[in-house]
């Protein structure tokens, strides 16, 4: 298929599933959720609600998913790229531009600080994270970091002031932690894709609790202390919760407030998630829960690690407080 006959095939689907039609309708919803929750700052709460709009015209893309055919080209990871990676890209820059809040934007797709207009937000983005499990119809999600200002290089993701993950299911769900609020809540889209609707008013994460996703295995053939820690799981009868896609992993902990999420490199399996696209934007949401996060060899949040590189690559650790201290007393 042709760049530019699949182009006309994601346009033609999005005027078909009427999605901007209703676009009205869910960006007053979800603006007054928002609002809601005490945030008063107008600019924050377009650029919360554009993140919605994306999420919303994905949702239509997936739905609609039918054929796995590749662009001939490849993510900064090294990844093969579906048309579909691509199409949900499109759809979140269509969306920034549009909200006229942004100035910059960098995802895992287009990996680049990309000049999108004169707002005052920078969003550093997973617009589909997990393509590689989507032929087995698992969930899947998108991962957002809104930074103030025009840059994202030499950041941290203790500067955000927002984040948000979407997760795409049975239902289409977005988390938000709003720092300035002390808040992380859900919505989820309804009403045949015309409204956002309150689904979790106030998520937490419980100091303990015994459910795990150890992503990476791999590593536990050559990290002696990773293998230990597994096992060590395993022995003490914790509940497996893992899909391989990070956000529908990382999310069962927002749905159960409770457990731990990992993935470790090692020196034949290294890691692959990325500060700025991923592991950011989800620690905010983690920490803002009340939960933790940290590097894999080094005690410190994922939060506070700059952001050297656009594409630079950590092993991590999220989840419930006490659940994060045992993983340090194993690795460190």
């Amino acid at each position: 298929m042709s760049e530019e006959h699949w182009k006309e095939d994601a346009e033609e689907l999005r005027v078909a599933s009427g999605i901007d039609k209703a676009a009205d309708s869910r960006k007053a919803t979800l603006s007054s959720v928002i609002k809601g929750y005490g945030v008063e700052d107008e600019s924050l709460v377009s650029a919360i609600v554009a993140l919605g709009e994306a999420t919303a015209n994905i949702a239509v893309l997936l739905t609609n998913y039918v054929e796995h055919t590749y662009a001939g080209s490849q993510n900064a990871s090294g990844d093969d790229q579906l048309h579909l990676d691509i199409e949900c890209d499109e759809a979140v820059f269509r969306a920034v531009r549009e909200s006229k809040v942004y100035a910059t934007v960098a995802s895992e797709e287009t990996p680049e600080e990309t000049h999108v207009g004169e707002g005052e937000f920078s969003l550093g983005c997973d617009p589909l994270d997990g393509s590689s499990i989507i032929d087995a119809n698992f969930s899947v999600g998108s991962i957002y970091g809104i930074w103030p200002g025009k840059k994202l290089l030499g950041r941290t993701g203790r500067e955000q002031v927002a984040s948000a993950i979407a997760l795409y299911g049975p239902r289409t769900l977005l988390c938000i932690a709003i720092p300035s609020v002390k808040k992380v809540f859900e919505v989820t889209l309804v009403k045949n894709r015309t409204s956002w609707d309150i689904s979790r008013k106030d998520i937490t994460i419980k100091p303990t609790g015994k459910v795990f996703a150890p992503g990476n295995l791999r590593a536990t053939n050559d990290h002696e202390k990773y293998d230990k820690l597994v096992k060590h799981w395993i022995s003490d009868r914790y509940t497996l919760r893992y899909t391989g896609g990070m956000v529908p992993d990382v999310y069962h902990i927002f749905a159960k407030s409770k457990g731990v999420f990992s993935n470790v490199s090692s020196p034949s399996a290294r890691a692959k998630l990325r500060l700025l696209y991923e592991i950011a934007p989800i620690g905010l949401v983690v920490e803002c829960a009340g939960g933790c996060t940290t590097h894999e060899a080094a005690d410190k949040s994922v939060l506070d690690i700059e952001i050297e590189s656009l594409n630079l690559q950590l092993g991590v650790c999220f989840g419930s407080t006490e659940e994060v201290k045992k993983f340090k007393e194993f690795m460190f």
